[in-house]
């Protein structure tokens, strides 16, 4: 049983272990020696991951090698098609055993005979998501009138089917956009001229990771879990939510807004914080580790725990991940396709106390998510197979640019066969690269470069269902599997660079949009095969001065009126009187103290309001705290609005 991430092997192990007749007869394989062992000595069920299969190939005697083999892939859309895939064949197949008088024509065979579906395994493959590679891989050839090949899956169970049995939630049933509004200014003099696409790019990241930013929309967050989940008794009280996030800067930035608006706000809960590896933040070294106080291994089972509500994640937690007391996501994060699916989809898992989920997304639109989950409803089909010819095209392409030689490739193949040092690979690619540099142009070096990967993406996919072998499809193969990795990307001018030193943000604010029930359509879709194609051209740059990209900016994303009398009114009236009333202790002060306790409670937390409007309104700021006649006359006006006698309806 195989699958490639560590939280689902041990969520498969934890299943399997729980059926008692099959425990002796169950092994787990946690290292690569656990594997060979249990392969050897012929474990009936052994649950592992895919990496460690590369380990024993060099270890393996040829005991096992023929015998029958059912292999079940768990997460199948992310498991297969790739090398790591083809030496778990190699591992268990008679092609993969090695001849002591085996030629360099034997080898190649024996690598593109070992990189297919075995003779002597059966396979089951398990996705929500299929993509293209595991429909044509796994799935059911359904030829049609026109010539082409259609592959169904061989048996499913819907995620439509799922929902309405009560197996999973309908994670769209209650997904709330965000729309976030700025407003930015140029703070020098000149007018220079910039990038026009990479600006915006860094403009919005400017905007969406500002401090403010972050904490107004923590704020919203945290006071949206607190009123609306746990104030509801969501999962008996038990809910927990996801925050998604685009970086693992971002995740951090994050993490520490919460923990200050967790304590502000003097709640019970905290949040852990999930992401890979040692990252830089303020000027220190940090982990998953030290900023949540406990190992990384324990988060799974951690976030389970009070005082912990909220697991903070930066591409970590997103697929796979399986926690039913997972009630409400926040994202943060720019999804779309199988990505957008898998991540929304850590909601549905069911629990007993379980009946909705809320999803409050601060990027994508309705339309974007609806699009992406629509393939996935009902029964997804491959509309057509990946034409193989396809590659001889390629190859026909990357030859053409004459980077390398024949010799040059049968020469490095020959040697990584017999087991030569990267010392010795590396002149021949060196060679190949000075080539690429000196006389391709831009285009050329851009063109042959996506050729070169959509030949590898191809043929390595393409190999493992091929009926035929082709000897020079794999030397290529092998070749560029080397050459690639060293061929540095065409040298590109950051013409946007400096323009975040010449902006600042004026105001940025952020507004609910209404919650609604994305709607899928109630039919079979249809994906695409594996694309084929590769190469392109570098885009030219379109440039423009400083002021206009503001605006255009300002025009797509802050075009709402900022200063005007309306806009302060509904503030006056509205806004803030909401926001003061929504304060935690000045709630607690009118319903358990007298008035001059409250008023008390009641100016502390209107200062923290109108604190927070600094950046959106600095007018309305100014006055507040410059004119002491209009300040006495709002804090007396919002108190009056929000005080009620306990008892008594306001």
């Amino acid at each position: 049983m195989v699958t490639d991430r560590r939280i689902l092997d041990q969520q498969i192990r934890d299943t399997v272990k729980q059926f008692a007749q099959v425990s002796a007869t169950v092994g787990h394989a946690e290292h690569s020696g656990d594997l060979r062992r249990f392969i050897e000595s012929g474990k009936k069920i052994i649950i592992t991951t895919l990496q460690k299969f590369p380990f024993i190939l060099d270890e393996i005697g040829n005991e096992h090698c023929g015998r029958r083999f059912a292999i079940i892939i768990d997460e199948a859309h992310s498991s297969q098609g790739g090398r790591t895939s083809a030496k778990m064949s190699m591992a268990l197949s008679e092609a993969g055993a090695e001849d002591e008088d085996e030629t360099f024509e034997d080898q190649i065979n024996r690598l593109m005979e070992a990189r297919k579906l075995l003779p002597n395994a059966s396979y089951f493959a398990f996705t929500a998501t299929p993509k293209n590679k595991t429909l044509e891989m796994f799935g059911e050839p359904d030829p049609q009138p026109d010539g082409t090949v259609k592959h169904r899956p061989f048996h499913s169970y819907t995620m439509k089917q799922a929902i309405q049995e009560g197996f999973i939630l309908d994670v769209l049933a209650n997904y709330t956009p965000v729309k976030s509004y700025y407003r930015l200014i140029k703070t020098i003099e000149d007018d220079p001229e910039f990038d026009v696409k990479k600006a915006q790019k860094k403009l919005r990241r400017f905007v969406e990771g500002h401090e403010y930013a972050i904490r107004l929309k923590t704020e919203i967050m945290v006071d949206h879990f607190h009123e609306q989940v746990i104030a509801k008794g969501k999962i008996g009280g038990q809910a927990r939510a996801m925050v998604v996030t685009v970086s693992i800067e971002r995740a951090i930035q994050y993490f520490h807004a919460f923990k200050a608006y967790l304590a502000e706000r003097k709640s019970p809960y905290r949040a852990i914080v999930a992401f890979s590896g040692e990252h830089e933040y303020g000027g220190q070294q940090v982990t998953e580790a030290s900023l949540n106080g406990f190992p990384s291994n324990q988060i799974a089972d951690k976030i389970r725990e009070d005082p912990y509500r909220f697991l903070i994640c930066a591409d970590k937690f997103q697929t796979g991940y399986d926690e039913p007391l997972l009630h409400t996501m926040y994202v943060d994060k720019v999804l779309s396709g199988v990505k957008a699916v898998q991540t929304l989809s850590r909601l549905n898992r069911a629990h007993p106390q379980k009946h909705d989920t809320f999803v409050l997304d601060f990027v994508n639109d309705p339309e974007t998510i609806r699009k992406a989950f629509e393939p996935y409803y009902r029964t997804t089909i491959l509309a057509d197979e990946t034409d193989p010819n396809k590659l001889h095209d390629l190859k026909a392409d990357l030859d053409g640019y004459q980077v390398y030689a024949p010799e040059q490739v049968d020469e490095l193949v020959r040697l990584y066969l017999s087991g030569a040092d990267r010392d010795q690979l590396d002149p021949i690619l060196d060679a190949c690269v000075a080539t690429y540099m000196e006389h391709l142009d831009e285009d050329g070096q851009v063109d042959f470069k996506g050729k070169a990967k959509a030949f590898l993406r191809t043929y390595n996919f393409l190999s493992s269902i091929l009926p035929y072998t082709n000897t020079e499809w794999e030397k290529l193969s092998i070749f560029l599997n080397f050459l690639v990795p060293k061929l540095p990307a065409p040298k590109e001018e950051d013409l946007s660079k400096g323009i975040l030193e010449a902006i600042d943000m004026d105001s940025y604010r952020v507004e609910k949009q209404a919650s609604m029930r994305i709607a899928l359509s109630d039919a079979d879709a249809e994906i695409e095969p594996v694309p084929t194609v590769g190469g392109g051209h570098k885009p030219e740059p379109e440039l423009d001065r400083l002021s206009n990209i503001i605006k255009a900016f300002n025009d797509q994303f802050g075009n709402i009126p900022w200063t005007n009398a309306d806009r302060v009114r509904k503030l006056i009236t509205e806004e803030i009187p909401a926001r003061v009333a929504a304060d935690t202790a000045y709630q607690n002060a009118r319903k358990h103290s007298d008035k001059q306790n409250a008023r008390i409670e009641h100016d502390k937390a209107l200062v923290r309001v109108m604190t927070a409007l600094l950046k959106d309104d600095t007018e309305l700021f100014k006055q507040f705290s410059d004119n002491e006649s209009f300040r006495r006359w709002l804090t007396d006006t919002i108190f009056a609005l929000t005080y009620s006698e306990p008892g008594s309806a306001r």
